[in-house]
């Protein structure tokens, strides 16, 4: 097994929320946000869409750090077979948002991790996507414009902060991993990164 410092560790996003979780698993990393296009081709699902954006974004930062671990993540919200991604503003989160009310979401949550220590990694991707089934409440329109204008979540696909105030906008959440609606799978990731021999709890870690 490595040790937690002798593996550099890419975050391959400029997500604050991303980079925030990540933080929580106590390993060196760094991030580099990938110049690509994140508009869905024609017939994709909404899993579709995220799980190759998010590979996109392992393989193209792995270009600039070809030894390093790269991780790759991305979100689409799915309603009614509708693909939502971010809105970008206020007009379309709040268009996003009263489509959604009272309604069922699910949360299509993207991980992809390349190793650069295998031999031909490109090829050896490790990926998967949680779902999360989110039900909105039935809110009026001044309160969802209230919280926009508040929180101002136009880089949050589906316009809601579930960590923050967002919440209140939410009924019901299901899902196995917790950390997946805010943007990264926690359990998933780990999982993952045990299998390119990080070690979680080195012996001289503590000392």
């Amino acid at each position: 097994m490595f040790s937690d410092t002798s593996v550099p560790i890419v975050l391959a996003s400029s997500s604050q929320y991303r980079k925030e979780l990540l933080a929580r698993l106590g390993l060196p990393f760094i991030t580099c946000s990938p110049d690509i296009d994140e508009s869905p081709l024609p017939d994709e699902t909404p899993g579709e869409t995220g799980l190759r954006l998010a590979c996109l974004k392992a393989v193209t930062v792995g270009k600039q750090f070809p030894d390093a671990i790269v991780i790759g993540s991305d979100q689409v919200a799915e309603c009614e077979g509708e693909q939502i991604g971010k809105p970008g503003s206020f007009g379309k989160a709040l268009e996003q948002l009263k489509k959604m009310r009272g309604k069922k979401v699910i949360f299509h949550t993207a991980l992809c991790v390349r190793n650069g220590h295998d031999r031909n990694p490109d090829d050896t991707i490790q990926k998967d996507i949680v779902k999360t089934t989110v039900v909105f409440r039935d809110l009026p329109d001044d309160e969802l414009s209230a919280y926009l204008k508040i929180e101002e979540p136009y880089d949050c696909a589906g316009s809601a902060k579930n960590e923050a105030l967002g919440i209140v906008l939410l009924e019901k959440i299901e899902s196995d991993d917790p950390t997946a609606l805010t943007g990264l799978p926690l359990i998933t990731l780990t999982t993952m990164l045990r299998r390119c021999g990080i070690n979680f709890f080195p012996a001289n870690k503590h000392e």
